[in-house]
């Protein structure tokens, strides 16, 4: 079976899709030390998309770069929506996803139809107990979560996750986010302690045409956690508003 990979200066990124025959894209980015494989219960979504999740450079079974940083991760984004010439896209993006694709819009507002914000925020500070423990000790920092999970971790070496959790720690946009124009689906875990309940609250009082649903018994990780909720969640708002 042939892997999927586009080019991207050089080195290979791998990508999945569920292709619905469809002349729209929703393009789902992971979070801090994640990989496409956090969104295999999205590929399900009953929605007149294709669906794509990517490994950011350096994650699972993307080619290692040498530096990582917003920049990057927005430039190759830029690449693989040209390289497939993708037209009325709806980008996802989870904690440092969500960095990414609030940043793709601002850089390039005319190529998104709209944006689903899942457990994120404007501002990404991250506890320096948490950066020294990913950089000193990462079986600890995965300890909690599930085997499947955690061996997806594991696939990406910790510096990255490192380097994620720094670039998250810089992101700040919060006084750019009453100029997000386009309609946002907000989704959050009730039970998020890493971008709580209240920065998704913030998104929703700030922009103009968007909508919060919040997760029952949900923590960070809510579209592993609770998949069919927040799928549901997905469709309904597709399919209302698209």
């Amino acid at each position: 079976m042939t892997i999927p990979y586009f080019e991207y200066s050089g080195k290979k990124i791998y990508y999945q899709v569920k292709n619905n025959d469809s002349q729209r894209a929703i393009i789902f980015i992971h979070g801090s030390g994640g990989n496409s494989h956090v969104w295999k219960d999205q590929l399900k979504l009953k929605v007149d998309y294709n669906i794509y999740t990517l490994d950011l450079p350096s994650h699972s079974k993307s080619d290692e770069f040498l530096e990582h940083s917003l920049e990057l991760y927005v430039d190759v984004l830029r690449r693989f929506i040209e390289y497939f010439d993708l037209k009325d896209v709806i980008l996802g993006g989870h904690s440092l996803g969500g960095a990414v694709i609030q940043s793709y819009y601002f850089n390039y507002p005319n190529d998104v139809t709209a944006l689903i914000l899942i457990g994120t925020g404007g501002r990404l500070r991250v506890l320096p107990d948490t950066l020294e423990i990913v950089k000193n000790n990462f079986p600890k920092f995965i300890e909690h979560m599930n085997d499947d999970l955690k061996n997806e971790y594991l696939k990406t070496a910790p510096n990255v996750c490192y380097d994620d959790l720094m670039i998250c720690d810089g992101f700040d946009i919060l006084d750019k986010t009453d100029s997000i124009n386009i309609p946002c689906l907000i989704l959050v875990g009730e039970k998020d302690i890493m971008t709580p309940v209240k920065y998704s609250e913030f998104f929703h009082k700030k922009i103009k045409n968007s909508e919060l649903v919040i997760i029952d018994n949900a923590g960070h990780m809510v579209m592993i956690e609770k998949p069919k909720e927040l799928n549901e969640a997905i469709e309904t708002y597709i399919n209302n508003n698209f």
